[in-house]
């Protein structure tokens, strides 16, 4: 290009952009080698390689025209193969910092090819550098406004991958917990969960928000065994949790109390048992499910940590609630008030069923004198109107039922 002697750096400008939209292929070429040297991620990805040379090329061919025909910045649009470029970035996960590096390198690149040869356009020193100022600082307002547009559709693009991603995902929930017939293998890729081991079904709720129930609900997971738990949110206040075990099950939870101080005071855990297989993802769920009914029939205000295996049998007998009161009233007679009084000679003739007839360890649990013990149990039978020996298995479960359930099975203290 000779050297330019324009009258002042606005007209200086729209000459230089007509000489470079004439080399536009080649300087799109450059600029690609330069990006590519420095943004690892396009790698060997030709795809993506292709994209940022499309990029490349219609970002500098709109660039240019713009200066060439004053035209100002804040009417530029992202080129389709900006938008596209910024789509196949979402899609491979590179992060939006990542895509963004395309844009400061690329004025970099620009930058730099107009400070090298910008004196052997212009003659004057003073016309030159007003050119440089102006070119770039119209360079600097385009890169802001197409890079906000891109982030823009990569935000966009990341929503709607996600979207998909849960829609898909809760689909195929939906069809395991319905015991719908599915396709394995697409099940395990599409939920990133293993469905081969034994499944744990679990639930985690909260009375208020301000919890992070999701990451929360993943060392929960942790805690049974999973290095990745398979989390669904269930609306704003709870999740849905599985874990895929392949080693040891944890028979017991007590230490997961100990596992998350603090956080555990504010929520609830409801655990299902192993199961093996697609079939045990949905059982488990189902106990967790059960085991959470129970908790908000017992009215525990406190959160807590229950097991199915720990509440099966009061499950079993409450699915039909007014069949329990019934059971509950026949085997317990006046035992069954909601009476301090009352509480206290269930608790202590539970703790001495439940050590096979041994006042020594029901006092023991219950941390009273055994006499206080035998006291409690000889008012209980008066109250029930037979001794313990009679019907020993109803009464224990009906015991069972009362010391969980409380209120929900008892009738209305205030006829008494």
């Amino acid at each position: 290009m000779e050297a330019l002697e324009p009258a002042h750096a606005a007209e200086a400008g729209r000459g230089i952009a007509a000489y470079l939209l004439a080399n536009v292929s080649s300087l799109a070429d450059d600029m690609l080698r330069y990006l590519v040297e420095r943004i690892p991620e396009v790698g060997g990805d030709a795809e993506l390689r292709g994209l940022t040379l499309g990029s490349c090329s219609s970002n500098l061919e709109a660039v240019l025209s713009m200066v060439r025909h004053g035209i100002d910045a804040a009417a530029a649009e992202a080129p389709v193969t900006a938008l596209e470029h910024a789509r196949a970035m979402a899609s491979r996960g590179h992060s939006v910092d990542v895509m963004l590096r395309f844009y400061r390198l690329g004025h970099e690149y620009f930058t730099e090819k107009l400070s090298e040869s910008l004196t052997d356009w212009i003659e004057d020193p003073a016309v030159a550098l007003r050119t440089f100022v102006d070119l770039e600082r119209f360079g600097f307002r385009y890169i802001d406004r197409i890079s906000s547009l891109v982030a823009a559709e990569y935000v966009a693009e990341l929503d709607r991958r996600q979207t998909q991603a849960r829609a898909e995902r809760d689909d195929v929930v939906r069809a395991l917990l319905a015991g719908e017939r599915v396709d394995i293998a697409r099940a395990e890729r599409v939920l990133s969960h293993r469905l081969t081991g034994r499944q744990i079904g679990f639930v985690c709720w909260v009375d208020d928000r301000g919890v992070d129930l999701e990451g929360f609900a993943r060392r929960v997971g942790r805690f049974l065994g999973a290095g990745h738990s398979l989390v669904v949110a269930d609306g704003p206040l709870a999740v849905w949790g599985w874990a895929s075990i392949t080693g040891d099950v944890r028979t017991s939870l007590t230490g997961m109390a100990n596992e998350f101080p603090g956080e555990r005071d504010n929520v609830h855990i409801a655990v299902g048992s192993p199961h093996p297989g697609a079939a045990g993802f949905r059982t488990s769920h189902l106990e967790a499910l059960r085991a959470r009914r129970i908790i908000e029939l017992s009215g525990r205000a406190a959160p807590s940590i229950t097991q199915f295996s720990d509440v099966a049998l009061v499950d079993a007998i409450s699915r039909d609630l007014d069949a329990a009161r019934a059971f509950v009233a026949a085997q317990l007679g006046a035992l069954a008030r909601d009476d301090a009084k009352e509480r206290g000679e269930r608790a202590a003739l539970l703790a001495v069923l439940d050590a096979q007839g041994s006042l020594a360890t029901a006092a023991s649990t219950l941390g009273i004198h055994r006499n206080t013990v035998l006291h409690r149990v000889r008012r209980a039978e008066e109250r029930r109107g037979r001794p313990a020996t009679i019907n020993i298995a109803e009464l224990h479960a009906a015991l069972l039922v009362c010391d969980v359930l409380g209120a929900s099975v008892l009738p209305d203290s205030s006829r008494h």
